[in-house]
């Protein structure tokens, strides 16, 4: 695969070139990016793959919907529906993105939309009167001009050390980054140094007007069925069956396997749609355990009690308080 990756370099520096000049583009005001009248935030990446996005979307939910309408617009990655569509949260994840359900499950106060056209979608938004409009996954959706673009990348995939599809997985060059004026580096081990943290800064080589944080995966102490509730810890003595549709499980596995349980893992690819004879296999376990998202994806296919999943957010490393603030800044400005 690395091999047949290397093979396609001119395709990536074509594919590199294209991305560069349609950035270029947009800078220069040849397209246009229409503003909006309401505070839009983008959380993104370069890389293709898991960054840490929706745990990120929910801590921003978390922060802001106590005072404010908030709403979130995604693409719905692989969902059947079409156009424009508001979430009740009784859709199913092939209907609308697992994603976007996933949100619309734990924040039913939040307005959870998909659309394709991130313009239209956003305007529609506005019509439902959210005072702040998050975007999910839309670093390179330039039509709309985010006020404050939020930038992650992996503390062991940063994107400095990638390359241009498809010899790589960046989206687009890695001067897309001066677009953002917050980074954070997601997914870091806990205990993170501050040497660790300098070096890591050293490598992006950020702007002066670009702020640094530090974050890392926190799970949750319980796992969670329908209406079933127990201690992770109660795992233990347990044998059980561990899914994953997600594009990076290793530090899921590398969790579990620290908190000593025994377990076998099925990993199928990101957004997976799971076939009925997959569905039918599974269903012959005793116990399952997945992620969130995953979760949403599987449920309607098995008893309270018999599949899991375990709850994962955003923490930070440092400056938790300046991060807040400099969004309830930019929320408050706007």
């Amino acid at each position: 695969m690395k091999i047949l990756r290397k093979m396609l370099l001119p395709f990536a520096l074509l594919y590199g070139f294209v991305t560069w000049s349609r950035n270029l583009f947009y800078n220069s005001g040849i397209l246009k990016s229409k503003s909006y009248n309401v505070p839009v935030i983008c959380v993104g990446n370069l890389n293709t793959g898991g960054t840490g996005k929706s745990p990120m979307i929910e801590y921003l939910l978390k922060l802001l919907l106590p005072d404010f309408k908030v709403a979130t617009l995604s693409r719905g990655y692989k969902r059947t529906s079409k156009g424009y569509k508001l979430l009740n949260g009784n859709e199913t994840a092939a209907e609308v993105g697992d994603e976007p359900l996933q949100f619309k499950r734990k924040f039913k106060n939040a307005l959870i939309a998909v659309d394709v056209d991130r313009q239209n979608g956003t305007v529609k938004l506005q019509q439902e009167s959210a005072e702040i409009i998050l975007l999910d996954d839309a670093f390179q959706h330039r039509k709309v001009k985010a006020g404050l673009n939020i930038l992650l990348t992996a503390y062991g995939d940063l994107y400095v050390n990638d390359f241009m599809l498809p010899t790589g997985n960046l989206r687009e060059p890695t001067l897309g980054a001066e677009r953002a004026k917050i980074v954070v580096v997601t997914k870091c081990p806990p205990n993170l140094t501050k040497a660790e943290m300098e070096l890591a800064k050293g490598k992006l080589k950020l702007q002066n007007y670009q702020q640094l944080y530090f974050s890392f995966i926190e799970y949750d102490e319980e796992i969670f069925s329908e209406a079933t509730t127990a201690k992770l810890s109660s795992l233990k003595d347990k044998k059980f069956t561990l899914i994953t549709g997600i594009a990076n499980p290793k530090p899921l596995i590398n969790y579990l396997e620290g908190n000593g349980l025994d377990f076998e893992h099925l990993a199928f690819k990101d957004h997976h749609n799971f076939t009925t004879t997959e569905i039918t296999r599974l269903q012959k376990e005793t116990l399952l355990l997945t992620t969130e998202k995953d979760y949403v994806r599987l449920r309607e296919n098995f008893k309270d009690g018999q599949l899991f999943y375990l709850p994962v957010k955003t923490a930070f490393l440092n400056n938790e308080e300046a991060f807040k603030q400099k969004i309830l800044s930019f929320v408050h400005k706007k």
